[in-house]
């Protein structure tokens, strides 16, 4: 370790003043010596026009009170509670579903156009963890693949205007002994294995009959399948926020919104360690906006997804125009994460001023895919990135899973990363395209990883870029 310098300490200081704060996060001496944010110009010159793109939901100013419609938030089961206050809502024209502090058990909730639901603080929404509840089945996407599966738990379908806000506690009751278990062997629970009820033979027959062209209203995935639903799912939905509230204990991906436009997440603690607990996985949706959130998770922190194999080229809508920033990342396989159900594509990806540390971190920037899933990915831009402990830094493999294995080469083109700080890595890239395919585009700049117990690898791509980058203290020039 170098010695102490006061003067570059106080130095570090001062331009700590000019950093967004990320909450419960103090900054390091690698965050706050990181230069001012740079202006919206270039590339990031679409920033402005993506945010006044987006729309925030118009709630009608009207509330309908948990507690005033029989509920007593002592632990009681609350289902009809909700379903009363939706009822009422949807026969209002919408309004604002009012959570008082308590605990309320529940079953799903599906919202409607025009409605928020909003819990106060010291609320806590827990949901019961019967699958039988979250029958019948609906519409949805699992791993990027379209069926009629079990409800998620908080769910809206073709809704305009709808939003999840307030300082609220939402549970969702998966554990060891419901809901997790059904991924068979993994490692969050000691006991699972690939025998009995595990997801394992329904989702090898969805991919199947995905391949085949079945139509999604014959995909019939529910009871008996063992594929977990999300927590929160908007599912071709506009103009939708999630903000302030925490969500734990998802079954499966945290907030998963699908084929939405206009999209902001703000404010928003996930905290699952389950099997596949993404913190915020926006699919095949445009206009989005993630900001001020805290990800600490048992899988990706915030994955962007297309859809997967061929449903993600029948459906064929990318994901784009995404702005996520001031964000901080814990414990994740990965910071910000572009895959691996990408065969829609995604384009127009701005990251800026995120934080990201943990022991348990795996990678702070990666993109997945491979020959099978394919995908147009480009134009995706990072800067200001202060990341303290982490085992990869930047990994763009196109050998995720199955590899090269068929016939949709991905498509992988300007991906530029600036103003990078990284106190500790285990390997600073693995970056692997094709041959036949490589990643073109690839530019770093004005980066330093202090450690590094190694540089990792480097393959087929054209174009790299390489422009004041630091490893271990020594210029990095690749060869």
């Amino acid at each position: 370790m170098t010695g102490f310098n006061r003067r570059v300490f106080l130095q570090s200081l001062v331009a700590a003043a000019a950093l967004p704060a990320v909450p419960g996060l103090l900054p390091s001496a690698v965050a706050m010596s990181r230069p001012p944010r740079a202006q919206y110009n270039g590339p990031w010159a679409q920033v402005p026009k993506i945010l006044s793109s987006i729309k925030l939901p118009s709630i009608p100013a009207r509330e309908f009170d948990l507690k005033a419609l029989g509920a007593k938030g002592e632990g009681e089961d609350a289902s009809e509670f909700f379903a009363a206050a939706i009822e009422a809502c949807r026969k209002a024209g919408g309004g604002r579903i009012v959570v008082p502090a308590g605990k309320y058990r529940t079953g799903p909730i599906h919202l409607v156009s025009n409605t928020e639901l909003h819990l106060h603080e010291g609320a806590e929404i827990h949901f019961i963890p019967e699958p039988e509840r979250y029958l019948p089945a609906v519409k949805t996407r699992w791993e990027g693949m379209e069926m009629m599966g079990y409800s998620p738990l908080i769910y809206a379908h073709k809704a305009e205007n709808v939003a999840l806000t307030g300082k609220g506690l939402i549970d969702g009751g998966a554990d060891c002994d419901t809901w997790w278990p059904w991924k068979g062997a993994n490692t969050k629970c000691e006991n699972s294995s690939n025998e009995g009820d595990t997801q394992h033979p329904a989702r090898n027959a969805l991919m199947e009959e995905m391949e085949a062209g079945v139509p999604v209203a014959e995909r019939e995935y529910a009871e008996g399948s063992f594929l977990r639903p999300p927590l929160v799912q908007f599912y071709e939905c506009n103009n939708v926020l999630i903000e302030g509230v925490t969500l734990e204990n998802s079954p499966f991906w945290v907030i998963h919104p699908v084929l939405c436009e206009g999209l902001t997440v703000r404010n928003v603690t996930t905290r699952s360690h389950g099997p596949n607990s993404d913190g915020c996985d926006p699919e095949s949706c445009r206009n989005v906006l993630i900001e001020g959130c805290l990800f600490d998770n048992g899988d990706d922190c915030i994955a962007i997804k297309s859809g997967r194999n061929a449903d993600g080229r029948r459906v064929n809508i990318p994901t784009e125009n995404v702005v996520v920033r001031n964000c901080q990342m814990k414990d994740g396989h990965g910071g910000l994460v572009l895959g691996s159900e990408i065969s829609g594509g995604v384009r127009n990806v701005f990251m800026e001023d995120c934080v990201m540390s943990s022991p348990h971190l795996e990678r702070g920037l990666r993109i997945k895919t491979n020959a099978m899933r394919g995908g147009n990915i480009h134009d995706i831009y990072v800067r200001n990135l202060t990341i303290g402990q982490v085992k990869d830094v930047i990994v763009i493999n196109f050998f995720y899973e199955e590899g090269d294995k068929g016939d949709f080469d991905p498509n992988v083109y300007n991906i530029q990363v600036e103003d990078l700080v990284c106190e500790e890595a285990e390997r600073a890239f693995h970056i692997r395209g094709f041959a036949r395919a490589p990643i073109r585009g690839l530019q770093i700049s004005n980066s330093r990883i202090d450690r590094a117990a190694s540089l990792g690898v480097i393959e087929e791509v054209t174009g790299l870029t390489v422009d004041n980058v630091t490893i271990n203290g020594q210029a990095f020039k690749p060869s």
